[in-house]
């Protein structure tokens, strides 16, 4: 049995804004994708820039996905996050970036994330983000000179949801720095699923969508076995 391995590249910012709004990774962006992960045999390893333990934001104990990821050795693990210089994309079929408000800070501008990203796309595997997760995209510059999001399909958080929710302490507006890159962006309406696939190209719009993502990305990997 071929095993696929997805690498989750988490933000290390535990505050953001003018008011130091505490943030990190949005909990079930990480729980449910890992749920769906896990229960379809594809392996999960976790880095983030600095390495350590994500700070993290948005935790539900109501929601069973969520109290089993705190209560799992998942968990553990991505408490020591490898130093994302140190890891391989190549060692895995897929990277996936969780949201929460943390990304907006270093995943956003970070150049090791931006390098990661390029040789991931540039060696053919499947490049994933949810909610600001998308940040990730931002900057990132193709071998040809282009950015990898020019006209390409996708999806994040909305301007509409953002007004409802950090605009006051995010340092720009994420659907507008995509569309600035030449993204074709599109959205559905505010907190509802949405799931946009674009070649190896895959983004969720906001919490609701990082289950469906990550089933949208578990059927691509099962397609290639």
């Amino acid at each position: 049995m071929n095993v696929k391995h997805v690498l989750f590249v988490l933000t290390n910012t535990p505050q953001i804004g003018p008011n130091n709004r505490a943030t990190g990774y949005f909990f079930s962006e990480v729980a449910h994708p890992y749920e769906v992960f896990d229960h379809a045999g594809i392996a999960i390893e976790y880095a983030s820039p600095l390495g350590g333990t994500p700070p993290e934001d948005g935790f539900d104990e109501t929601d069973p996905a969520q109290q089993a990821f705190r209560d799992s050795k998942a968990i553990r693990r991505m408490a020591r996050s490898r130093k994302l210089s140190e890891v391989d994309v190549l060692d895995y079929d897929a990277v996936f970036f969780p949201g929460g408000l943390g990304p907006m800070v270093d995943i956003a501008v970070d150049p090791e994330v931006k390098r990661v990203v390029a040789r991931a796309w540039e060696a053919g595997k499947i490049v994933a983000a949810v909610c600001h997760g998308p940040a990730a995209f931002l900057g990132v510059t193709l071998a040809d000179g282009t950015p990898l999001i020019r006209n390409r399909k996708l999806t994040s958080f909305s301007n509409d949801e953002e007004a409802g929710y950090a605009q006051a302490d995010v340092p720009f507006l994420l659907e507008d720095a995509l569309r600035a890159e030449g993204a074709d962006y599109s959205a559905t309406d505010v907190w509802q699923s949405r799931v946009v696939v674009d070649g190896r190209l895959f983004t969720g719009q906001n919490p609701a969508s990082a289950g469906p993502l990550a089933q949208a990305i578990v059927t691509a990997l099962q397609g290639e076995a």
